[in-house]
């Protein structure tokens, strides 16, 4: 009977620490993340997650043909490079910025309007088997130029 006590306890506090990181990764976002689109449009969506080291997370996004589009990918600093590559609905590799440094920004228009796939990855530091390893937030987000 006690055990039935402790386990709304248990949820309630999972869902508040969920909560908590869930505005910390849009705070980050904001802060970090949001100026790396300077010039272009925000589309005013927030996506950020905590990831841990080695862990991919994708996201399907749809863009339009005649706008230029800026995609920005921001990993907390205490993460190893955030990797990220971008493909068509053929699976296609129109991007990775693994071959570019990591970089965390990608310029780019299409011909015409599709769904890509982002996917992110949180690349391994390669510590020693022992320690934990890293976790922090990656924030991804979309800003917009319209061709005049």
């Amino acid at each position: 009977m006690r055990a039935l006590k402790i386990i709304p306890v248990i949820v309630f506090l999972l869902f508040v620490s969920w909560e908590s990181s869930s505005a910390q990764c849009k705070a980050f976002a904001k802060r970090d993340c949001l100026p790396k689109l300077s010039g272009y449009t925000h589309d005013g969506n927030y996506h950020a997650a905590v990831l841990v080291e080695g862990e991919e997370a994708e996201l399907y996004k749809t863009f339009y043909s005649d706008m230029d589009y800026r995609v920005a990918i921001v990993g907390d600093e205490n993460l190893p490079p955030v990797e990220f590559r971008v493909l068509d609905a053929n699976k296609n590799v129109l991007y990775t910025n693994k071959d570019k440094n990591y970089a965390n920004t990608w310029d780019f228009k299409l011909e015409s309007s599709q769904q890509l796939k982002l996917v992110i990855k949180v690349t391994s530091s390669g510590q020693s088997a022992g320690s934990s390893p890293a976790n922090g937030c990656v924030a991804i987000m979309f800003g917009f130029k319209l061709n005049n």
